[in-house]
């Protein structure tokens, strides 16, 4: 049976999406949000790849059923629904282990994933570069191995995503589990060499050092529309959970005539799938590297500080691993986005540190460009000194490089004084005093 026969996508017909229901089990205890939130963003997350959402529930869960994760009657109950509306695909907003997937596939009748199913799937769409391809087939294979219940002949396809709503497959478990290991090994190599190339790209900006700057934030909390309107570029910006999955760099100029290079990142969500935190470490050292981290949250959004302590425990994990310092937070500005839905930035309770802006209309940008420059400042040491007015490369190093707050220009030389990093200020020295005739 070939790729195509036996995979069914998240679209059966591009005309008729698959009919879904979306089902939240629900504890009340240490629940950051409330459950309406939480299903709400269930439901966006199945909308945002093309599922048609025709039912939606939460489920009161008292117990956990090691069979079917959800008590019998309520099971039964769902089952009856699914088949009166004639549902094809069941969201379960949830970790379910193989079997109680493969249980209540059978109860219900219809193609059962979980959350993170679903978020690997829509990953698998939405992956562009081959850094990230590589990373989400490395954590769907992550996920797929304990299960070994699909066809994962997605291995040779084309397109996105990774056929969690395919029909039955390969029987033969033992020869899945070897090559599944196979192809396992031979990813995480291909994504070593993508991690030594991003370093070398890294040692490259050290060379001609600009600050990084890296955007962090949920999904859809408006990092791409930032990213644009602070860039001029013209990244994805979508109304929809994970419209950007690939990094993207692109150098800005900031107040004081200093240039930097910003990066755009994957938006974090809740009960993030282990197997993706893992997978995009490499994704996620943009953020290690990063001199200042912009923390974007929805400020208009009523979950907003729920969201905030999401993306703080994953920035704790990459501190904990090592992946980032311990004192990243220290390096981090939030940013209080879409203003504009509370009616401007003056609106917006910000605290001392923070800054309310709104990307879309371009309202308290100029100010947090301002505060990125001033926080980029702190450490500087003020120079000054006397370039000769034919040497036009020490002075645009020193312009590129650092903050010129003054500059007298002279018959044979110009004296220039410059805020600069003492890194910065020992490396134009060094070639300064390399320079012949010196």
């Amino acid at each position: 049976m070939s790729d195509t026969e036996s995979h069914v996508g998240l679209h059966e017909t591009a005309e008729a999406p698959m009919r879904t229901a979306v089902i939240l089990p629900w504890h009340e205890d240490g629940q950051s949000r409330d459950a309406a939130a939480r299903l709400a963003e269930a439901v966006e997350l199945s909308r945002s790849i093309g599922l048609d959402v025709v039912h939606r529930v939460t489920l009161p869960l008292r117990a956990v059923q090691p069979a079917t994760l959800l008590g019998s009657g309520q099971a039964a109950s769902l089952g009856e629904a699914i088949a009166v509306q004639r549902i094809g695909l069941a969201m379960v907003d949830a970790a379910l282990s193989p079997v109680q997937q493969r249980n209540l596939e059978r109860i219900w009748g219809c193609k059962v994933i979980d959350r993170t199913g679903l978020i690997l799937d829509i990953f698998g769409e939405r992956a562009r570069t081959r850094e990230g391809a590589l990373q989400v087939e490395l954590a769907h294979l992550q996920y797929q191995r304990s299960r070994l219940v699909r066809s994962w002949t997605h291995l040779g396809r084309q397109r996105g995503g990774f056929g969690f709503l395919g029909g039955p497959g390969e029987t033969q478990i033992e020869a899945d589990r070897r090559l599944i290991g196979e192809r396992i090994a031979r990813l995480r190599q291909e994504i070593e060499e993508v991690r030594r190339t991003r370093g070398l790209h890294r040692e490259a900006r050290r060379r001609v050092p600009f600050p990084v700057i890296a955007l962090v934030g949920y999904t859809n909390a408006g990092k791409s529309t930032l990213f644009n309107a602070l860039t001029g570029a013209a990244v994805v910006a979508e109304d929809q959970l994970f419209a950007t999955l690939d990094p993207t760099l692109r150098g800005i100029a900031l107040p004081s005539g200093r240039r930097a290079i910003l990066s755009d990142t994957v938006g974090f969500i809740s009960a993030l799938p282990t197997e993706l935190v893992a997978a995009f470490r490499a994704t996620l050292e943009e953020v290690a590297e990063a001199d200042i981290i912009l923390h974007v949250r929805d400020a208009a959004h009523p979950d907003s500080q729920a969201q905030r302590a999401d993306v703080v425990a994953v920035l704790d994990g990459m501190a904990e691993d090592g992946m980032l310092g311990a004192d990243w937070s220290r390096h981090t500005i939030e940013v209080l986005n879409k203003a504009d839905l509370l009616g401007g930035v003056a609106q917006v309770a910000a605290r001392p540190g923070e800054a309310a802006v709104s990307a879309l209309t371009g309202e308290g940008l100029p100010a947090l460009l301002a505060t990125i420059d001033t926080r980029l400042s702190e450490g500087l040491v003020t120079v000054g000194y006397d370039i000769s007015t034919s040497d036009g490369a020490q002075l645009a190093w020193l312009y590129g490089h650092g903050e010129v707050v003054g500059r007298q220009d002279g018959d044979e030389a110009i004296h220039v004084t410059v805020r600069l990093a003492p890194e910065d200020r020992a490396r134009f020295e060094r070639q300064r005093n390399a320079a012949p005739g010196r």
